[in-house]
């Protein structure tokens, strides 16, 4: 495997990371300004700000002006348990979230960023959130009956993907013929208009645009992760903390997992986005792995497995932080 591609799915052990960073220093245990503790200090705020990009469908304004998305779903009801009642947020261009998380603009990211191995040496991110999967728009009909990448691979068919997504990579390394689109819907437009026989992409974005433009002609697969050289391309996103607060960060894990441990808990939570239970995180990858960039062997090498992970459009490393779906 490249090492781009060892490096681009990586992530979540900043957590751990950061604990150990806070050493034995009892002063500055729970992090925060001149060692004071931010997780008893939100508590007696009653307000948490969290800095989002606007990215649908996963933090960003309705048209009523609202703060809503799916991560945003999660981290309200993480907060609120914590007895933080209110959530309130601060968009800000994508590149600059980790930065102004630094600077104390605001006290978490709610963004579904992913989970790399860089970015977990400037913050603590806590466990999987959201998975990433691939999924295929093709035309009505799946005339050519696809299901993953291997599909696309083994029938010589051409492949749209958008300019420095994790799929751009994935059809490099696969030797899969692809036409680069600028956008996601050029990639729509490629396949309805026959430039393209299919385009890869996020299963959660394509889903939406198929929805949102139901007279297109296509439709879109069910979601898998890709496999390339044996390997699974395992993708998560997560919130992100200070990895000084490690009080906080500690007791959001402990309530985020009564959301993504359980399937119902997790759909009733952000089925209204569009999720469902295969961008639930099932436990079988953790912050540690990702960040230190460990991925697990596929069972059944050279193939892909189906609806576990999400990554569509997340950019890869050449790209990271720009693009049409920062994740």
């Amino acid at each position: 495997m490249t090492t781009r591609r060892r490096t681009l799915i990586a992530a979540l052990a900043a957590a751990s990371l950061g604990m150990a960073a806070c050493g034995g220093d009892e002063d500055n245990s729970g992090g925060g300004e001149d060692g004071a503790n931010t997780l008893e200090k939100l508590k007696e705020e009653g307000t948490i700000t969290i800095g989002y990009a606007g990215e649908e469908p996963y933090s960003f304004q309705n048209d009523d002006g609202e703060l809503t998305g799916a991560t945003v779903a999660i981290d309200k009801k993480v907060f609120n348990e914590l007895g933080i009642e209110n959530v309130e947020g601060k968009q800000v261009a994508w590149e600059a979230l980790i930065p102004g998380l630094a600077k104390g603009e605001f006290d978490a990211i709610s963004a579904g960023m992913s989970i790399l191995p860089e970015r977990c040496e400037k913050a603590a991110f806590a466990d999987p959130t959201i998975m990433y999967t691939t999924a295929l728009m093709v035309p009505e009909g799946n005339p050519e009956g696809l299901s993953t990448l291997q599909d696309v691979a083994d029938a010589g068919l051409t492949l749209a993907v958008t300019n420095g997504a994790i799929e751009q990579g994935y059809a490099e390394d696969m030797g899969i013929d692809t036409q680069v689109v600028s956008d996601m819907p050029d990639g729509m437009d490629a396949v309805a208009n026959q430039r393209a026989d299919v385009f890869a992409l996020t299963g959660i974005s394509l889903r939406a645009m198929a929805e949102n433009n139901p007279d297109a002609g296509v439709e879109v697969t069910e979601p898998f992760t890709a496999v390339v050289d044996g390997v699974e391309q395992v993708g998560a996103g997560s919130t992100v903390f200070r990895k000084d607060d490690t009080e906080l960060l500690k007791a959001y894990n402990e309530e985020l997992a009564s959301i993504v441990g359980e399937e119902q808990a997790f759909v009733d939570t952000v089925g209204e986005f569009g999720f469902t239970d295969a961008e639930r995180p099932q436990g079988d990858i953790t912050t540690e792995q990702l960040c230190n960039g460990e991925l697990p062997e596929a069972e059944g090498s050279g193939e892909e497995g189906s609806e576990s992970g999400d990554s569509g459009s997340e950019e890869s490393p050449e790209s990271e932080d720009s693009g049409s779906d920062e994740s």
